[in-house]
């Protein structure tokens, strides 16, 4: 238990976003994504995981790790299949944001959600790390009410609002790595990280890479900072991790990007440069195939009623 308290103490907590949200119609969304992870609880009506057989009960809850892109079902009947994009492009077509907090539980067909990263050292995606599916959380009350306090607290403007806010989202984070310690969930894959994240090299490795992003980040450098051979790292960085150092670079460019796009108006030409890409164009088709949307309408969706 130990390492898991330690791996707890480096987690750096950052919450995205609360959501109550009325599912205006009933839809299946192919290849949803997102980079940060989210904790759905439904209030009403249903809520379905492709390749889980578990039915999902009011109060109980889905945790969707970020990174991980999976087919979900919203509302009862026979849903409409929709690509994410179409999902990303016309979203007020089928989901309605509520900002009441009386109507919180009360509406029919309708769930909150709140996303959040959880990062070891500042660096590293802890949930991404794990490389685990998504999963339901069942009859967890403590974390039910943890979403619901979060949802309230962002429909006000209370003072303190941030960080009451911010001190719930970690709180939800602890809760849901109880749950999983407690249900000896993903035994092998926790029992993995806490052996490399007290690896010293690596953790220069994933700071180096975070504080460099758009620059030099090739294996010849990477094994300077590690301060092993250059035909050594790749196999060193995929042995601790379970990937290879380049799609781990891509993935946290991509991130940034992201967040880029969320947070700024800088142009599509811009945020690439600043993510490491100085082909626009070469930007963009990396992009789609990962998100599996343009990175515009990525930047779309926060202009829209669920993304404030």
């Amino acid at each position: 238990m130990e390492d898991y308290n330690k791996i707890i103490e480096s987690l750096g907590v950052k919450f995205g976003k609360a959501r109550h949200i009325n599912i205006l119609q009933p839809i299946k969304i192919k290849n949803f994504y997102d980079v940060e992870n989210t904790l759905l609880v439904l209030y009403n009506g249903d809520v379905r995981i492709e390749g889980v057989d578990e039915k999902i009960e009011v109060g109980d809850i889905l945790f969707i790790p970020g990174g991980k892109a999976t087919t979900i079902t919203y509302g009862v009947g026979e849903p409409k299949p929709i690509s994410f994009e179409e999902f990303m492009t016309r979203r007020e077509n089928y989901f309605e944001a509520m900002h009441e907090p009386s109507e919180i539980g009360i509406v029919k067909n309708s769930f909150g959600l709140i996303s959040f990263e959880a990062k070891v050292f500042d660096s590293v995606n802890f949930f991404t790390s794990l490389d685990i599916p998504p999963f339901f959380i069942y009859k967890d009350s403590k974390l039910a009410q943890l979403i619901k306090e979060i949802l309230i607290e962002d429909f006000t403007d209370e003072a303190g609002r941030g960080r009451v806010i911010a001190n719930k989202t970690e709180e939800a984070v602890i809760e849901v790595i109880r749950y999983i310690l407690r249900n000896r969930m993903f035994v092998e894959q926790l029992a993995t990280n806490s052996t490399y994240f007290k690896d010293p090299r690596l953790i220069d490795i994933f700071t180096y890479i975070k504080n460099n992003i758009s620059g030099d980040l090739s294996n010849k450098q990477l094994a300077n900072v590690a301060n092993v051979s250059e035909d050594y790292v790749g196999q060193y960085f995929k042995m601790l991790t379970g990937i290879n150092p380049q799609d781990y670079i891509e993935y946290q460019r991509m991130e940034e990007a992201v967040n880029l796009l969320r947070t700024s108006k800088k142009s599509i030409r811009a945020i690439g440069s600043e993510v490491g890409y100085k082909d626009t164009a070469y930007f963009c088709r990396r992009f789609k195939m990962m998100f599996g949307i343009p990175a515009g309408k990525m930047r779309r969706r926060e202009s829209l009623m669920i993304g404030k």
